[in-house]
């Protein structure tokens, strides 16, 4: 059980199929829950002959007793057993304790009958039939020959019950078919008789009598072992000593036999097809456009439940001038406890020889109808046919198949999955329209602040800009003053030219031009420490020699050449920090664009199942996976667990969710129609123009978020751009920005586009899939209304009229409608 109450002993059970297996070997169990006593390895096996096909199974029980001695959830870390040195571990499980124990003694106590729960018996104790007995039940009593009978075998148990061994009972006089139940038996509580039972299913047969009167069933005996408790042991002390404070107690559980009146058929029409059920028949053809020696297929399908694998083929009345071959029989029936029920499907192929206008008359199926207990006879629809003038060549019907024959689903899916929520997407949603209007206003805010920046700086810009160009110009000028020898003008020029350049470089005032200030200043804008000092030196030198002329005058030269080679310094290593800048930013841009989430991996056990061919339960897995948020990968790997199974139906109704969360996934949709090529309706839906599926295309081949994702960064850029054009003045870089912003623009507004497309196809989805194996198109809704057709398992539908909770108005590809119950279609 998940859930037990504290104090109560409750078991815990490992089942693997096979005899060969070594010991189990637990992980660490919790300490609040206490290992009573265990293991107790049992083994069984069968062989069965059913109609002649002989099957066996065997597998390995181990059991451990334990008890909850606190409240609490735990869990139970996986078991590994190693049988024919393959190691297998089992699932780890999560238990549930709660309430209080009861116990004076403060010890585990044994499981009340009350509760349902087995109860522990002392060894010796007996049992009743009323303690343990199984209870044989037919689905009917009195019937028809070949009209099927559900005979099912329930075990009911007040004892520990650890294994139950039992032989199929010799059904003379019976085609049988085995019902598959798990293998693993899983007890649940039933009252009978005033108390509650743990009872299983054990074993469930569909019966098909073969001849009437009295037939009987007889009873058979199941091996039994029963778990007792020697009190006179102490289970902590054997535990640890060795032995066992339990014991296995064998007994013979006899089923009872059965009598059933199987009443003969009425007299049998001569078209009589031998089925007994309830059926319904319907026929297609594989084309429309049919030409002289060249083959076409005509389905005829027989659904519904009975005696469907003991029918007789239709047979289909071909012109003479048609060339006919055995039909391919497919049987796409399944054993339920409701008996046998699906479709038989017969592929006819002919060839016609020559061109004309012919008639295939109506495929008629007699069946005796167990609901009425008379004849019926149901037909399809008679098929007018066209045969055009044909290439004159004999056309190969084995050379005829379908285009996706013999080709096989691709693989599933490894690694990471992602989460998409498509009933809160980002796209559309209050935080992207936020990100949006912020984009949008921080655009504004930057373009004012710009704006405002240009229009103060730009007599400042003018000048930093033209403050090398007038240095060099007043060097230029103490350049001629040196060549004449006026010293005294010669240092004043140079001073000027030094002075003027920091003043109009870096925007300071007189007041500011202090020599600490122009080391400051030149250190901010990390400029190389020698040439700061170089430049200090000079003013030094000039302003000495301007005030305070000395005598030595071949000094200035080396002045001039150091005033020219500084400024020049200071403006390459201005030019090169500002080209460092834009680098710096991108690789800030590309950081944040390489942040991507991680998503942790939560499927590899699934993923796992599936490649060892646990398809069951690899669909258990996906399933449970699914419940936490929906996923494109695994829709896709449930898909493909379920093809694997030939559970086409699902798998396409999963392929089609895939396809709704990643639209432009070519895997999902070569999947998607080779799964469609597996069913039994062929119905082709109009071709949509070329222009339209070129955009379709287009709309998907991103998912939805990322369309709304790319729609907001194309804005941005576009925006850049456009700053960009406004605010720069080489002609070069306002093209760039005009061309970029208008290319950005245009990609935002398709994004956009895109991404809406797929919302409002998401939000307006109408599709469904036929869940039954084969149904009836009403005309109205109701279950007495017309039949406008046949339907068949895993065909897709639209719902074009939900007003009403139990009925749906449905339309088929080829623009058939008619309506159909909530119970026979499954929403995609």
């Amino acid at each position: 059980p998940s859930h037990v109450a504290t104090g109560e002993n409750f078991r815990l059970v490992y089942v693997i199929g096979t005899q060969d297996a070594s010991d189990i070997h637990m992980g660490n169990i919790p300490e609040a829950l206490e290992l009573i006593t265990g293991p107790f390895r049992s083994s069984q096996s069968s062989y069965q002959v059913i109609n002649g096909h002989a099957s066996s199974s065997s597998s390995t029980t181990y059991t451990f007793i334990l008890c909850a001695t606190k409240s609490g959830t735990y869990n139970i870390p996986a078991a590994t057993v190693v049988p024919n040195g393959h190691r297998y571990t089992s699932h780890a499980v999560k238990i549930n304790g709660s309430g209080k124990n009861v116990s004076a003694s403060g010890s585990p106590k044994m499981h009340d009958s009350s509760s349902g729960e087995p109860r522990l018996r002392s060894a010796g104790s007996a049992i009743s039939g009323k303690d343990l007995f199984i209870k044989v039940t037919a689905s009917k009593n009195k019937v028809y020959e070949q009209e099927p009978v559900v005979l099912t075998y329930k075990v009911y148990t007040l004892v520990d019950l650890n294994e139950l061994k039992g032989d199929m009972p010799d059904l003379t006089g019976f085609h049988t078919l085995e019902v598959p139940l798990p293998q693993q038996k899983s007890f649940h509580i039933e009252n009978y008789n005033g108390r509650p039972y743990r009872c299983v299913t054990w074993s469930q047969y569909i019966m098909y009598p073969q001849m009437h009167g009295a037939l009987k069933i007889p009873s058979i005996v199941f091996k039994g072992s029963i778990v007792q408790q020697n009190k006179n042991v102490d289970p902590v002390e054997a535990f640890f000593n060795g032995g066992s404070a339990y014991v296995e107690v064998k007994k013979d559980i006899v089923a009872p036999g059965l009598t059933l009146n199987v009443l003969p058929l009425p007299t049998k029409p001569s078209n009589f097809s031998g089925g007994v059920g309830t059926f319904n028949i319907s026929a297609q053809l594989n084309k429309t456009d049919i030409r002289s020696n060249d083959p076409f297929t005509l389905r005829v399908v027989i659904s519904g439940r009975g005696n469907l694998k003991l029918i007789k083929q239709p047979t289909v009345k071909f012109p003479k001038d048609f060339d006919k071959y055995d039909p391919k029989v497919t049987d796409k029936t399944k054993i339920t406890g409701n008996g046998l029920e699906g479709n038989m499907i017969y592929d006819f192929i002919a060839v016609p020889r020559n061109q004309g206008t012919y008639t295939i008359p109506s495929v008629e199926f007699v069946y005796f109808d167990t609901n009425t207990s008379s004849y019926k006879t149901i037909k399809t629809q008679p098929f007018t046919i066209d045969v055009k003038k044909g290439s004159g060549e004999s056309s190969s019907v084995d050379d005829y198949s379908e285009d996706m024959k013999n080709k096989d689903i691709r693989q599933i899916k490894d690694g990471e999955m992602t989460i998409t929520d498509m009933d809160h997407p980002f796209f559309n949603s209050a935080a992207y329209w936020a990100v949006v209007l912020s984009v949008i206003v921080l655009s504004i805010i930057i373009a004012y602040l710009l704006n405002k920046f240009v229009a103060s700086m730009n007599d400042t810009t003018r000048r930093v800009k033209g403050a090398n160009r007038v240095a060099l110009k007043r060097l230029r000028k103490a350049d001629e003053l040196m060549l004449h020898g006026d010293k005294a003008t010669f240092y004043e020029e140079v001073l000027k030219a030094l002075m003027g350049y920091v003043e109009e470089k870096f925007s300071l005032t007189a007041e500011e031009r202090s020599r600490e200030n122009i080391e400051k200043v030149l250190a901010v804008k990390n400029i190389d420490k020698m040439l700061v000092e170089d430049f200090i030196s000079i003013i030094d030198t000039c302003e000495m020699e301007h005030y305070s002329p000395s005598s030595t005058v071949n000094n200035m030269n080396d002045i001039f050449e150091k005033a020219m080679n500084t400024i020049t310094s200071i403006e390459e290593s201005l030019k090169s920090k500002k080209k460092h800048l834009p680098h710096t930013a991108i690789l800030l841009v590309i950081a944040l664009f390489m942040t991507a989430p991680v998503y942790s991996v939560t499927k590899e056990n699934a993923d796992t199942e599936y490649r060892k061919g646990n398809y069951q339960q690899a669909i258990k897995d996906y399933n449970e996976l699914l419940k936490s948020g929906k996923s494109a990968e695994l829709y896709y790997n449930l898909g493909n667990a379920y093809y694997r199974t030939d559970n086409i139906t699902q798998a396409i109704l999963s392929y089609e969710r895939a396809s709704l969360l990643s639209p432009g996934d070519d895997d999902i949709q070569y999947n998607l129609k080779l799964a469609q090529s597996k069913t039994i309706d062929k119905i082709s839906s109009e071709p949509q123009m070329i222009l339209v599926q070129w955009a379709n295309s287009v709309v998907d081949m991103m998912k939805m978020d990322s369309w709304g994702t790319m729609s907001v960064v194309t804005l941005a850029i576009a925006i850049v751009a456009l700053l960009v054009y406004l605010f720069t003045r080489k002609i070069f870089m306002r093209k760039i920005g005009f061309y970029t912003s208008v290319v950005m623009l245009l990609t935002a507004i398709i994004s956009y586009s895109c991404a809406y497309s797929q919302q409002k196809r998401y939000q307006e989805r109408r599709g469904a899939i036929v869940v039954s194996p084969s149904v009836q198109l009403k005309k109205t809704p109701d279950e007495k209304g017309g039949n406008a057709a046949v339907v068949h398992e895993g065909t897709k539908v639209e719902i074009i009229d939900d007003s009403m909770k139990e009925w749906k108005h449905v339309r088929l590809g080829d623009d058939r409608d008619g309506w159909l119950h909530v119970s026979q279609i499954e929403r995609i």
